[in-house]
């Protein structure tokens, strides 16, 4: 009887670690994500920058968001391969700690270049954010947890851009007062992220031995979800020696090109990936440059500005279109691509009307459908990629992923904006913008039809095989009997 007692009770303690194991680092990951993103000056950035307080108007467009484009490129790739060596936690504690000293620059530093570079580390470590959570979580939790973060994320964003709304139109509230109140709230980010648990293991950059372990933690239970310390400390001293040991550099690359030819074998995956890398490049550009849009169609030095409002209500409702990934029961290996084609039309729509409108309230309306259309789709297309790879082949997509989107985007600042190039006015650029996602949709509303038709043409082939072969079945019971 007390052995029964034992191994019930060993077996409830192992549920509910398994329970813990995707909630605890969920919970702590989205409260970073709350923060970090709870960036209350971040509407304001450009009234901000082009106001008295720093007053570089003509800096803005040509010089300083290239700038970061090109930073955030030369990061990227390193950033990655440090991310799976130092087992991502590190370098989310780092992106909290260039947010504290970004806005510490914003505050108190007169320089760009340094501000500039600072908020390239910033973004170029998102992939730590966005990878970690499927390195220490069981895969059937992936779906609720990508939905989980995501609307914590925008949830953040809602709320620090609805509070300096409030705080400058109601109180009247400086922009330099609220971009220290962004460094409070972000800092609450930093502290945050040192809670978060640390992945027992590396992807890449193991030794034998390590490989070994995970292999054998991998089949006995979740990541993250093995209590033994020997196996961990063995994991973590091969790990380190990856960077000293030419054997083990040559393993990591190895493996590297065995989860990239993994990722891009199946060309399911290969049309999700491209449409994240395609889209995701022309939402970057549009997020950026769309506070000088606004300042285009109404001056912020001589008018009530609402940005800070627009950016809540979108968010807000991203946030709902996001969490709603994680409950919605539709088959995207049939209507996937489609979905992606008829939403990608709809943003091209709004980026028109953002052009062609000279009503600022009808340019902010076009931004929230256009960034909820995004915002729901790249939540459904991160689930779909990590649903059906393992975590070194997830990881390795989007880093590759973020740096095809982020080349796109670097050729269409070197061309389009730079001043050293054409320098094309906010108008302009708005129209490429709006160009470039009418090309996506169509692209991806042609093969969203082609992979419907050709899906359904055969669910209806194996639905009339079945009912043959269960006709058939009927008939031989039936003479048996007989």
């Amino acid at each position: 009887c007390f052995l029964k007692g034992q191994s019930l009770a060993n077996k409830l303690c192992l549920l509910h670690l398994k329970s813990s194991t995707w909630a605890y680092p969920t919970t702590v990951l989205c409260l970073y994500g709350f923060f970090a993103n709870c960036r209350v000056a971040e509407p304001f950035l450009t009234p901000y920058l082009i106001g008295p307080h720093k007053n570089i108007s003509e800096e803005v467009t040509n010089y300083l968001f290239p700038i970061w484009t090109y930073s955030y490129l030369a990061f990227l790739f390193p950033v990655f391969l440090l991310t799976d060596f130092l087992r991502h936690k590190p370098l989310i504690t780092v992106q909290g700690l260039f947010l504290v000293t970004n806005y510490l620059l914003l505050c108190f530093a007169p320089g760009l270049l340094a501000m500039t570079v600072n908020y390239a580390v910033v973004t170029s470590t998102e992939v730590a954010y966005f990878s970690y959570i499927y390195s220490i979580i069981p895969v059937e939790h992936y779906q609720r947890a990508t939905g989980y973060l995501r609307s914590a994320m925008l949830t953040g964003y809602t709320f620090g851009a609805g509070l300096g709304q409030v705080l400058i139109s109601v109180a009247g509230v400086d922009y330099l007062y609220i971009n220290a109140i962004t460094l409070g709230i972000v800092s609450m980010a930093f502290l945050i992220s040192f809670w978060l648990p640390m992945p027992q293991r590396s992807m890449f950059f193991k030794g034998k031995n390590a490989a070994a372990v995970g292999s054998q933690s991998q089949q006995e239970g979740p990541v993250g979800a093995d209590c033994s310390g020997s196996g961990n400390e063995e994991m973590e001293h091969n790990g380190r020696a990856g960077w000293c040991s030419r054997g083990n550099v040559a393993n990591a690359g190895r493996l590297l090109w065995q989860s990239f030819k993994e990722s891009y074998s199946s060309r399911h995956l290969i049309y999700w990936s491209l449409w994240w890398a395609l889209a995701t490049a022309g939402y970057v550009q549009v997020f950026n440059y769309i506070q000088l849009m606004w300042d285009h169609i109404e001056p912020s030095a001589t008018s009530t500005i609402y940005n800070g409002g627009v950016e809540a209500a979108c968010s807000l409702v991203g946030a709902a279109a996001a969490f709603s990934v994680g409950h919605i029961k539709v088959t995207w290996a049939v209507w996937g691509e489609l979905a992606l084609g008829l939403f990608s039309a709809v943003g091209t729509g709004a980026i028109f009307l953002m052009v062609l409108t000279s009503s600022i309230w009808a340019c902010y309306a076009g931004y929230v459908i256009f960034k909820s259309c995004y915002m729901f789709l790249i939540t459904i297309t991160a689930f779909q990629i990590a649903s059906n790879l393992s975590m070194e082949c997830y990881a390795l997509t989007f880093g590759i992923n973020t740096f095809v989107a982020l080349s796109l985007q670097t050729i269409m600042t070197g061309i389009f904006v730079d001043e050293a190039a054409l320098g094309l006015d906010i108008v302009t650029q708005f129209i490429i913008y709006g160009s470039y996602y009418a090309v996506i949709s169509v692209l991806f509303l042609i093969r969203g039809t082609y992979t419907a038709c050709v899906r359904q043409q055969h669910h209806s082939e194996q639905t009339g095989m079945k009912d043959q072969e269960h006709e058939t079945g009927v008939e031989v019971i039936s003479a048996e009997h007989f």
